[in-house]
């Protein structure tokens, strides 16, 4: 059942053509061995919808009507993929690709998706390129039990328009509160029991949940640090008595928010700094009786996960650690996309961008770190095949479908890799003016990861 990459056309609607007909290149019909004017079913997503197929002798692509291209969300110019199923008359066009995006913006119509917007255009260039088609949708445009969308599809401007159920749902929602209602959780698994779509990267990661699941791995115990669901003062003690530096961390935190850094200063008394808005506050203790009653109040809010400091390879005294882009391939095995290093700010203990961190090559960071020489040359190395390792024992360990992790690493001074924590929904805000003539590899593979779940590739 070979797939084939064709161009679509559009056309004015005639009594001749209507929704009921499509045209397609003579080749084609010879390639599938279609008869001129046999009935098919055309399925697009969850469409599905017998027409008669006319053959055209040079025409090198598939012409429907306006009426029919309405139907399905389709305009001038889309490149699909397409496959013939004889033993059922399908005529399979896509894979329809949905991307659930948490928001849409109204006060600027070129960037409806704020800073997601560039990397929106990206994924609609990789469609183009490989044959699928993508629109973006946000949770106020799904109606329950519904075999459509509401969304938005980009050619030359951004169209709003109604699309069908995808044959693969990207999410992409960066609020956990959004990804709980009752409308999104019921959509995917509606897709999933009626149309056989597939969601990947379905859930937020739990820091706990993680690290839990991946003790359950053996050979991955080196990389973990002690880390557990925090509970009480007993369990701070016991931690504070084996390690001199211990980190505490909303369990559903992310970009650095919220985390408390407890260190044993040399005089046996004890220091806690810890993220506001305005930036690193740091207080000392007399006891750390005196520092948990400081800080209990703002631990009864929401659940923490703690965990032992790590001595980080520092540049010029800011500690550094290493995001890992993990995501499935064309084959549907997991592949290093990328490897960068995170330097964090001045005066701070984190590394994130919003935290005032800034990014960096793996060679030239560890360069100028203070790793051990010996170490330097195959760190990157080490980097990768322990973040494809813990891909693997998310994969195995942790409920979900998922596609591309966001895996956030340590090395200590002696070159041994840790894990810091995983991401299920790494950052995708670009700034830069994005470039027409270039996609990123970590877009691409999401285009050629959901062919292949589609059975496209």
């Amino acid at each position: 059942m070979a797939t084939a990459k064709i161009a679509i056309f559009v056309q004015s609607d005639s009594a001749f053509l209507g929704d009921q007909a499509i045209m397609l290149g003579e080749s084609y019909l010879k390639k599938w061995k279609i008869a001129a004017n046999q009935l098919v079913i055309l399925n697009f997503g969850s469409f599905k919808k017998e027409v008669k197929v006319i053959s055209v002798a040079r025409l090198s692509g598939m012409r429907l009507q306006g009426t029919l291209a309405t139907q399905l969300g389709l305009h001038e110019g889309s490149q699909l993929s397409v496959r013939f199923r004889k033993s059922t008359r399908t005529l399979h066009i896509g894979p329809l690709i949905g991307v659930m995006m948490s928001r849409v913006s109204t006060k600027d119509s070129e960037k409806p998706f704020g800073a997601n917007t560039a990397f929106c255009k990206e994924l609609t260039n990789a469609c183009a390129k490989y044959g699928a088609f993508i629109y973006f949708f946000t949770p106020k445009g799904i109606t329950p039990n519904s075999p459509s969308v509401n969304g938005w599809s980009y050619s030359n401007h951004w169209h709003k328009k109604i699309f069908p159920i995808p044959n693969v749902v990207y999410n992409r929602l960066t609020s956990r509160k959004l990804e709980n209602q009752a409308n999104v959780q019921n959509l995917m698994n509606d897709v999933k029991s009626r149309y056989n779509s597939v969601v990947f990267n379905e859930k937020y990661l739990n820091k706990t949940e993680v690290f839990q699941a991946l003790k359950k791995e053996s050979g991955l115990l080196g990389l973990l640090p002690e880390s557990y669901h925090f509970k009480n003062y007993s369990m701070l003690k016991s931690m504070m008595a084996r390690h001199s530096t211990i980190f505490l961390k909303p369990i559903t935190g992310s970009l650095g928010n919220g985390i408390f850094r407890i260190a044993r200063l040399s005089n046996n008394h004890y220091q806690c700094s810890y993220n506001t808005s305005s930036g690193v506050r740091k207080k000392d203790y007399s006891s750390l009786v005196q520092l948990f009653s400081n800080i209990s109040g703002n631990l009864k809010h929401q659940s923490f996960q703690i965990q032992q400091g790590l001595k980080l390879i520092e540049v010029n005294g800011r500690p550094v650690d290493f995001r890992a882009l993990v995501q499935r391939n064309e084959l549907g095995e997991w592949s290093l996309t990328s490897i960068v290093a995170r330097t964090a700010g001045q005066n701070n203990f984190v590394s994130n961008l919003a935290r005032g961190g800034s990014l960096g090559k793996v060679k030239d960071v560890v360069g100028n770190s203070n790793l051990n020489p010996a170490n330097k040359s195959n760190l990157n190395n080490k980097l990768g095949l322990a973040a494809l390792k813990i891909a693997n024992g998310i994969e195995k360990q942790v409920p979900g479908h998922f596609a591309e992790l966001g895996i956030d690493l340590a090395a200590d001074t002696n070159g041994k890799i840790w894990l810091i924590e995983v991401n299920s929904k790494p950052s995708k805000e670009d700034n830069t003016p994005l470039n027409e003539n270039k996609i990123r590899p970590s877009v691409i593979k999401v285009v050629r990861y959901a062919q292949f779940l589609a059975k496209f590739s």
